[in-house]
């Protein structure tokens, strides 16, 4: 028999004592000594009302209490949940509860004032100041949690409670709160698979970031209500009618669409809400999973189904355990009807996630998704003291909680847990440092993979090293993709660290003069370098390039703002060069007029090359790199033609360049350039291509279109990792 589910009645959050009541009334459970050790918390918090001179905390501790109620959390946490304090967090405070009360209490309300540094780092993080002091505060709630998730639950509860009260507080503390919520707290709960209270959070979130959207998007579902839940009624029937057929025992309700959700929808289909709050959504309920397809095969009977929308999260369940099948029906009318079905457990489970499965009744054991929640936090703390300072383990930290996740099997089938996007290396690095160091290959499925393959969810990765090795410095420069976690570059770039001082400040001049070659840069001065890049002494600079610390990418910014000349204290015109290409750059002239200007095509300058104007007979000014070969004769022959110029403004667009590509002449080759300068949206003016027959070997000289010099380091470093390249770089003469 099929049974539509009621809305759970709403605790009394008013009267203590009315409160306790229902509890004993509604949890048959309930002892004599549970009930009054709430009791006693409750008279805890009056007397520190009554003792403060002014009402409030007894309030607040009844709405946590409701919240964490609603997650069927057990008598230990509720209590806790009724003591803790966002205000007072002192020691003394703590014993107290610990005499009056128990010493597991006590722990569970010093843990969630722990957690209230979270909000600290993370306005550090967004100021840039992350520390060490901000890691190991990090590690404390950390610990805190692992050492008993319950703390967790607790924090949650809290945050929602202060939520919903926060109307009446200042624009500002109502978009820090929801700011911090929004980034922190309902990403915890997602992790944690807290339905329930994930969404609350992110719809009382928006309500205060984006308040205009979401009183729009409330404002619809009201005007609308009664339509689309008289055609939910119908088709809930239809569906029962059909279920009872087959004999399905079940439960189906009108499933809630939540504004935080709508909205999310409405950005990421760029649509209007007209489009998507209409969407109906109905849940049905069953005892097991044979059920829910023979549910699903009623459904699809009934009305046509959309394949897009299908999703099959009991086979496959989402990185947070969640289990349900999706699927969208054509209903009645034509209108668009979303389905999820699911047995009874994994609603629960879906609900509460692992506030469902926290026992601490005897004989009852946690269940394996529970501990696999729980892992990662473990192997946070694991790695903690690993991490070279407290940004690496803060970084860490944020990509463990808000990135997408892949798992991996090692080949004695143990799950490892990776950030969206790991390779092999950075599933070696989390093996251990040593086999990371070491790796020179991999199998992924039995198969020799790249190690710049991305790992899937499934994967079985073997490590394949030698005897005795050591990273590549290619390892961790972002444009090869060698690695994607922060552990992994972390320990790459200790082990260079590490290094002799003068092993590296060689190293890093090497790498230097072979990156001001490839870009065709002469004459740089190199202490205005290492200044531009904040340190006092030009060997540090070398020194830290050559330890993988400052990378290809930082050199050629610094490159592009400290080559441009310093502007003159002459009168200066800003021109705009506007020829038929789109080719554009914004040229000042020192001491001239309004002249017309043009990039010489001998040399063709970037910004941030060293630049001199040549004035042509009616074509303006002619601007050349100035160690350009025709404007080293011309300042012998006919010096009074040469101008000084400097770039303009900051905005330049694109640049014509010429490169040239040393490489074995295999087949294929010009196939493989030319798709990697497609993928990477580079436009080609000009190829000319000759072969060596003696050496077999292809010299190939591209003109091409880019940005500024850091693109171009990016787009040279590219070339250079395709097979058989051996120099790619840029020609300027």
């Amino acid at each position: 028999m099929v049974r539509a589910l009621a809305d759970k009645s709403q605790h009394n959050v008013n009267d203590p004592e009315r409160w306790v009541q229902s509890l004993v009334s509604e949890d048959l459970d309930a002892s004599t000594d549970d009930v009054e050790l709430i009791r006693k918390a409750f008279s805890f918090r009056k007397s520190e009302d009554s003792t403060d001179g002014k009402a409030g905390f007894l309030q607040v501790s009844l709405e946590v209490a409701s919240i964490l109620r609603e997650l069927q959390v057990d008598n230990e946490t509720l209590v806790a949940g009724i003591l803790h304090d966002r205000s007072n967090t002192d020691q003394q405070r703590i014993e107290e509860i610990k005499q009056n009360f128990s010493k597991v209490i006590a722990e569970l309300v010093a843990g969630v004032a722990r957690m209230d540094i979270m909000p600290v780092v993370e306005k550090n993080l967004q100021a840039g100041q992350s520390s060490q002091i901000d890691g190991e505060n990090l590690r404390k709630m950390l610990l805190a949690m692992v050492e008993d998730v319950r703390v967790v639950l607790i924090k949650l509860a809290d945050r929602l409670q202060q939520l919903r009260h926060l109307k009446k507080s200042s624009v500002e503390q109502q978009q820090r709160i929801a700011t911090q919520t929004q980034e922190i707290f309902a990403p915890l709960a997602n992790r944690l698979g807290i339905w329930q209270l994930k969404w609350q959070l992110e719809d009382l979130s928006l309500r205060y970031l984006k308040p205009d959207e979401y009183h729009r998007i409330a404002a619809s579902l009201d005007e609308r209500r009664a339509d689309r839940e008289v055609y939910i009624k119908q088709f809930m029937q239809i569906l029962e009618e059909e279920l009872n057929k087959t004999g399905i025992q079940g439960e189906i309700s009108g499933r809630v669409k939540h504004i935080y959700s709508i909205y999310r929808k409405m950005m990421r289909k760029n649509v209007d809400i007209d489009q998507i709050f209409d969407v109906r959504a109905v849940r049905i309920l069953v005892d097991t999973i044979p059920d829910c397809y023979a549910a699903l095969g009623v459904a699809h009977s009934l009305w046509p189904y959309i394949r897009e929308e299908f999703d099959d999260y009991i086979t496959t369940p989402k990185n947070n355990n969640y289990q349900s099948i999706h699927t969208a029906v054509h209903g009645p009318d034509g209108k668009l009807v979303e389905i999820q079905i699911r047995t009874h457990a994994m609603h629960e489970r879906g609900e509460l996630g692992v506030a469902a499965h926290w026992r601490y009744k005897e004989g009852v054991g946690h269940d394996e998704g529970f501990d696999r929640k729980i892992a990662w936090l473990r192997q946070l703390l694991e790695w903690k003291d690993e991490a070279a300072d407290g940004s690496d383990f803060v970084a860490e930290f944020r990509s463990q909680v808000f990135e997408d996740r892949v798992y991996v099997f090692t080949p004695a089938g143990k799950i490892i847990d990776l950030p969206s996007g790991s390779t092999p290396l950075d599933f070696a690095y989390t093996i251990h440092t040593e086999i990371g160091h070491r790796c020179r290959g991999a199998r992924v499925n039995g198969a020799i993979a790249q190690l710049t393959y991305q790992l899937k969810t499934g994967d079985k990765v073997e490590i394949l090293t030698v005897k005795e090795g050591q990273p590549s410095r290619d390892w961790i420069n972002p444009h090869l993709g060698y690695t994607q976690s922060h552990r992994a570059k972390s320990k790459i770039q200790q082990w260079f660290r590490h290094q002799e001082y003068d092993q590296n400040a060689a190293e890093g001049r090497t790498i230097l003069d072979k990156e001001l070659l490839r870009l065709g840069l002469k004459d740089v001065n190199i202490d205005k370098l290492s200044q531009q890049l904040k340190f006092n002494k030009t060997p540090d600079m070398m020194a830290a390039i050559g330890r993988g610390e400052v990378k290809i990418t930082q050199i050629a910014n610094a490159l592009q703002g400290f080559l441009s000349p310093k502007t003159k204290k002459e009168p200066e015109l800003k021109l705009r060069q506007q020829p038929a290409k789109k080719n554009r750059s914004d040229i000042q002239v020192l001491g001239v007029g309004n002249l017309m200007t043009h990039m010489a095509q001998c040399c063709k300058p970037l910004p941030g090359d060293d630049i001199v104007g040549y004035i042509t007979q009616g074509r303006g000014v002619s601007i050349h790199r100035s160690d350009c070969a025709n404007v080293l004769r011309a300042r012998n022959q006919e010096e009074q033609h040469l101008i000084e110029v400097n770039w303009g403004g900051p905005e330049q667009d694109i640049y014509t360049v010429d490169i040239q590509i040393v490489a074995y002449d295999r087949k294929g080759l010009l196939h493989d350039i030319t798709a990697l300068l497609s993928n990477e949206k580079i436009n080609v003016t000009a190829v000319s291509t000759r072969s060596n027959s003696h050496t077999n070997e292809a010299t190939m000289k591209l003109t091409i279109e880019v940005e500024n010099l850091s693109r171009l380091s990016q787009l040279l470093s590219r070339i250079n990792e395709l097979p058989n390249v051996h120099e790619a770089r840029r020609i300027t003469e």
